[in-house]
């Protein structure tokens, strides 16, 4: 939300910017809410690639973080509890993600990807991996005035015990793979490319989007470099 204009549901388009490396873009829409499409980011990072880019004169910044910092809830170690945290990168020049879920499903379990962020492990790893409800929640989503479009087309409905959708999952854990792809859009409201390692256990939009706010709020835990900077630093390093 920016100047009293609430855009929703933002994060699969931003994830597939953010990862494709485009900081530049005009979006246009004709209404308060991006479209679901297929219910992942692929179909935005297919557009962005038959699109093409251009290359600005204006160098790239980056947030590099310099000191951890975490949100949570509730107690760890016990049921319930929900962290995200960022730390240092330790010389890699990008961001690195672990990231955990828990759901008691049958078809979900507790599910773990350590990944490093670059265009390919976007495209290949998470794009394609579909935003999932429960069937249990449709009425209360209806209810909300949210997905009024919504169909076995565009999201994963898990039953109790199962699913609703006939050709099954993309992949085994693409519940843990689109809870990473969200992540990471909703870390590109930061408006900068991120230079730390992120460790998320149960996370969620609400938790992603607090370490946005701290960080934001804590201007001694970052510094904002060029792609130069980080190289050179990255030798010091050595």
């Amino acid at each position: 939300m920016k100047k009293g204009v609430l855009i929703s549901t933002t994060e699969h388009l931003l994830a597939a910017l953010y990862a494709c490396g485009i900081d530049n873009v005009y979006v246009e829409l004709d209404n308060l809410e991006l479209p679901i499409l297929d219910g992942s980011a692929r179909p935005f990072v297919e557009l962005l690639a038959a699109a093409g880019r251009r290359r600005l004169r204006r160098r790239r910044r980056y947030l590099q973080i310099l000191q951890p910092l975490e949100v949570s809830e509730g107690e760890r170690g016990r049921p319930g509890f929900r962290s995200i945290a960022i730390q240092p990168a330790n010389g890699v020049a990008g961001m690195t993600l672990d990231y955990t879920i828990e759901f008691p499903h049958p078809l979900i379990g507790r599910q773990h990807l350590d990944f490093t962020l670059d265009p390919d492990s976007f495209a290949g790893l998470l794009s394609g991996a579909r935003t999932f409800c429960f069937y249990d929640e449709l009425e209360q989503l209806r209810q909300m005035g949210l997905i009024r479009g919504g169909s076995l087309d565009c999201a994963v409905v898990l039953t109790r015990d199962g699913l609703m959708n006939n050709n099954g999952l993309r992949y085994p854990d693409e519940f843990c793979r689109h809870k990473a792809m969200d992540m990471i859009g909703d870390l590109a409201l930061l408006g900068r490319p991120l230079v730390g390692h992120v460790v998320a256990e149960r996370a969620g939009h609400a938790l992603h989007t607090t370490l946005v706010l701290k960080l934001l709020r804590t201007p001694a835990a970052w510094r904002e470099v060029t792609a130069d900077q980080l190289a050179v630093n990255a030798v010091a390093a050595r």
